[in-house]
């Protein structure tokens, strides 16, 4: 039985459209920027800063602890310190349902939001943020319930009882509606204004901020923090950060109608039957389990992390087996993000950039690197990039076409960079932040060097430097969640110093740290 549903792309790209009204003719005619905002307390002269990062978080609690709440805790001191926190996709999970969001984000990060002292009485669409929260969508934000679970679940029972387990699955009675909820949580949700008077007066107080792609939304922490659109940039001292909704390009392309393909499709669907018979595996074993037994309870633990594993699997073997030859890529924000990228570099007074999307071209977790979503992401950034490289010239070890990308999905925290991959995406910095709560991940057995054929040759395409995630087992199994705090130093070249915080779960007890920083620049 499946567990998740993940809407066609065109469908996603069409509901968020209509959810923000893009280009409504009140919004053409005030000369709006839909993806763009100006965050209002950016009044500082110096150069340097620093922000928070997680993801991978949207999880409650774990048999009696908290992993979301914990990293949530270890970041609070540096809160002051901040001017603002990333979030790299899937803030709610299963299936990023309205439901959830009280459990699994307003009340682990209640300390970020006003009024947090009564998280209880905030409603998830009225959220208002001290620091603010920039996130974007992972694939569980846009999840939906199959249509054997949604009229289970309208039984009112509990869908682990339903499925005679002791999994706690964070499914409710609906999911995402293809992302409704988050972007009635996030976005400006101007499809709420069904008069132009309303619209217009909504538009005439919040887009106010000038900028030279025309006026944008302005930002106000405790007041008014609400996001344009799914993808959307923003400038702060200096440096440009750029947020995309990876979830819209990440379809492969379909098999090919050749023997060869036939074969593939064959093999495919081989796999997924055994995965989805490990996965009625788990479900029996689960309900065996007492969770009140501490050491039973950490391996439902473990059984819940493998059984989300093995549903992402099948969701990348789906989408391999059903993809056709009508299949949408986003081509729109793919040339956003190009021209928007030109214009960076050919403005004098930018001096870095940063990306952050949810799923990671480069990464050493377990089951990511062979995956088909993967291989897509990776091939349609680098056509973006080697298009930029055409226009600005081609990166070198000292000048990358970008700075730093931030990914998530992923359950760990891992560091790795590019060398000359023969592409727009040569000497990156990259860094996937998917450890901030949910189940965590072991590191892939053939270890940190990720090798790819380029025209007939294999070559090393990228090292991991750092990799933090699950390891271990038994009584020496330990669960290393984490954030990030980065500093962004130096007036002329940039460096961020990349600062670890973990929360680690070992032998039942908790046990934060942070460690040693590392310079990226």
């Amino acid at each position: 039985m499946k567990l998740v549903s993940d809407p066609a792309i065109a469908k996603k790209i069409r509901k968020m459209k209509q959810r923000v009204k893009w280009q409504d003719p009140l919004i053409l005619e005030r000369g709006i920027d839909q993806t763009r905002l100006v965050l209002d307390d950016d009044t500082a002269n110096d150069g340097e800063f620093s922000f928070l990062v997680i993801g991978d978080s949207g999880t409650g609690s774990h048999r009696g602890h908290n992993p979301q709440r914990q990293v949530a805790e270890i970041m609070l001191p540096h809160h002051e310190e901040c001017s603002f926190m990333l979030h790299t996709g899937d803030v709610i999970y299963l299936v990023g349902s309205s439901e959830y969001y009280q459990q699994n984000f307003i009340r682990p990060y209640r300390e970020f939001l006003v009024g947090g002292e009564h998280y209880k009485d905030i409603a998830y669409d009225k959220m208002v943020f001290k620091l603010p929260i920039l996130p974007v969508p992972g694939n569980h934000d846009y999840y939906d319930l199959p249509i054997v679970l949604s009229v289970l679940s309208l039984t009112t029972l509990p869908i682990r009882r339903l499925l005679r387990s002791q999994l706690d699955l964070d499914v409710g009675l609906r999911g995402s509606d293809t992302g409704r909820a988050y972007a009635k949580a996030f976005l400006d949700y101007l499809k709420l204004f069904q008069l132009p008077s309303e619209l217009a007066q909504h538009l005439d107080k919040h887009y106010t901020a000038q900028t030279n792609t025309g006026r944008c939304l302005s930002y106000q922490p405790g007041h008014f923090t609400r996001l344009p659109n799914r993808y959307y940039t923003f400038s702060y001292r200096g440096v440009d950060f750029f947020a995309l909704d990876s979830n819209t390009f990440n379809e492969p392309p379909p098999l090919p109608s050749t023997k060869a393909g036939q074969e593939q499709r064959r093999v495919l669907e081989q796999r997924r039957q055994d995965f989805e018979q490990e996965k009625q595996q788990i479900m029996e074993t689960s309900a065996t389990l007492n969770p009140d037994n501490p050491s039973e309870a950490e391996r439902l633990d473990d059984l819940q992390g493998q059984l989300s594993q093995i549903e992402e699997l099948i969701v990348d073997i789906d989408k391999q087996l059903y993809t056709d030859k009508t299949a949408v890529t986003d081509v729109e924000q793919l040339e956003w993000l190009k021209r928007r990228l030109i214009e960076s570099w050919n403005t004098e007074d930018v001096r870095g950039r940063v990306i952050y999307f949810h799923h990671p071209p480069y990464v050493t977790e377990a089951t990511k690197w062979e995956q088909a979503q993967t291989l897509a992401i990776r091939d349609r950034l680098r056509g973006v990039l080697d298009a930029v490289a055409q226009a600005v010239g081609s990166p070198t070890e000292d000048r990358p076409l970008v700075d730093l990308v931030l990914n998530g999905h992923a359950h760990c925290l891992e560091h790795l960079q590019t060398g000359d991959t023969g592409h727009g995406d040569s000497y990156i910095n990259w860094i996937v932040c998917g450890g901030s709560g949910y189940s965590l991940r072991r590191q892939r057995t053939e270890g940190s060097d990720l090798r790819e054929t380029i025209g007939g040759t294999n070559k090393l395409v990228a090292r991991s430097h750092l990799f933090i995630g699950r390891n271990g087992s038994g009584s020496k199994k330990h669960r290393p969640y984490s954030g990030l705090r980065i500093d962004v130093k130096g007036d002329g070249k940039l460096k961020f110093v990349v600062r670890p915080l973990i929360a680690e779960w070992h032998q039942r007890k908790w046990h934060n740290s942070e460690m040693e920083s590392f310079v990226i620049g």
